[in-house]
């Protein structure tokens, strides 16, 4: 099982000398991969729900924000010449698919082939209407749009017709190193599944302890066989969380069929960096044993 970090890559720490260093460590001490989250504006107040909190609430203070992510995985890669670099999760149904295709493949190309496109399809119905993009249907725009960034990924002529984009013949090159780059979809709902079965190389999932992994991999299970596909096909991505993980609990997740376990980095400075990195040492030996 491999084990990757999962990184709120929020102001004020996150600054281009500790996103560096994290890079540096995380490749040095052979963490698989690095993941980077979305949200381009918070806010005060807000009536939706947070989906991985009791209070609803997303643990984010007044005055801080995160890093586009993209922008964040580039600096990344730059610093970087082995580890996987991946979103989790880019909110694609309120961004332009023909942009986001370019980006990821930019990305993609200028990292030799390093990139996991984790997407989701947003909880924060005041974010929508901030970048004005409706909130209603986003789970079908979702699909549309992964159409779009497949057509432009591998297709020297791309063209889409649907009901929320029209892409006219055209071409976008370079294309990503990887033909198509993986695209992984989070989210916890039976809808979430049904993405992964069509159209997911992995599923990557927020704050589940591993007993609970049980009742959603058997769902996934029989969506996939109604897409002639099988588990083998995708790779199922934990991120604890605010749960604990350690050693034993790692080997638990990859009993209940995690083939990844992404572990929640929140360094404030290089020293506390080190800890935490220190502190999954166990959980690394015991993954690699698995």
């Amino acid at each position: 099982m491999r084990v990757d970090l999962w990184i709120p890559t929020a102001t004020p720490f996150a600054t281009p000398e500790l996103l560096a260093a994290i890079g540096r460590e995380a490749e040095e001490r052979g963490f698989a991969e690095l993941w980077v989250g979305e949200h381009v504006v918070l806010f005060e107040d807000y009536a939706s729900s947070y989906p991985y909190a009791d209070d609803g609430k997303i643990p984010a203070p007044p005055g801080t924000g995160l890093l586009e992510p993209l922008n964040s995985l580039s600096f990344l890669a730059a610093h970087t010449s082995t580890v996987r670099l991946g979103t989790a999760m880019v909110l694609l149904p309120q961004r332009n698919p023909v942009y986001t295709a370019k980006e990821v493949a930019t990305l993609d190309w200028l990292s030799g082939g390093r990139v996991d496109l984790g997407i989701g399809v947003g909880w924060l119905e005041e974010e929508f209407r901030a970048v004005n993009v409706p909130w209603p249907q986003r789970g079908r725009r979702t699909d549309e749009y992964l159409e779009v960034l497949r057509t432009l990924w591998v297709d020297d002529t791309s063209q889409f017709e649907g009901e929320f984009y029209s892409l006219n013949p055209c071409q976008m090159f370079p294309k990503p190193v990887q033909s198509p780059v993986p695209v992984h979809i989070g989210g916890e709902s039976d809808a979430a599944l049904a993405r992964v079965a069509r159209a997911g190389h992995g599923w990557h999932t927020f704050n589940r302890a591993p007993e609970e992994l049980a009742e959603p991999l058997a769902r996934l299970d029989g969506l996939l066989a109604q897409e002639g596909r099988s588990r083998a096909d995708v790779e199922v991505t934990v991120c604890p969380y605010f749960q604990p993980l350690d050693a034993d609990i790692a080997a638990r997740y990859a009993e209940a069929g995690a083939d990844a376990v992404s572990a929640l980095l929140i360094p404030i400075d290089e020293d506390s960096l080190r800890a935490q990195l220190d502190d999954l040492v166990p959980v690394q030996e015991r993954a690699a044993s698995l």
